[in-house]
């Protein structure tokens, strides 16, 4: 199973939707990008393994796997990037504004279950993090003129 991130980053964090074979799931929100910086940035773009995971902090959530310098990447629960988010994905069901949404959990017991189905079959699950290069260039267009 491949799940599709598609990210537009915004100076005040990163907001993204997550689809799988085509069909939304929900949104995601994270901290914007600082060049993959620990605690305060967005993780590069790329394919990641992930895998679930439980913790006391989080419960049920999910762990990024092989993501470069960096450790500990969840996809857990949050609904405010800034404030509960130390370089972690949160889904979400509603976006909010930039780097904030609401109701997490229910997005992610959404994307928790499809990943326990794949897990059943004996399918990796994967994540494929790329970025609306139309949005960007978009803003950087409307930037400079």
């Amino acid at each position: 199973m491949e799940i599709s991130l598609t990210r537009v980053y915004k100076s005040g964090g990163t907001n993204g939707t997550l689809t799988l074979n085509g069909h939304f799931l929900c949104f995601t929100i994270e901290l914007p990008w600082r060049e993959n910086k620990r605690l305060i940035s967005c993780i590069p773009e790329g394919v990641y393994e992930l895998q679930p995971r439980f913790s006391d902090k989080h419960k049920a959530h999910l762990q990024v796997l092989d993501v470069f310098n960096r450790s500990q990447i969840l996809i857990h629960g949050a609904n405010d990037a800034f404030r509960e988010l130390q370089g972690c994905i949160a889904p979400v069901m509603q976006l909010t504004g930039i780097g904030t949404g609401i109701q997490s959990q229910r997005a992610l017991q959404k994307l928790l279950s499809l990943c326990h189905q794949a897990r059943d079959k004996k399918e990796p699950i994967l994540l494929n993090i790329n970025s609306n290069r139309y949005e960007y260039l978009k803003q950087i267009q409307q930037t400079h003129t």
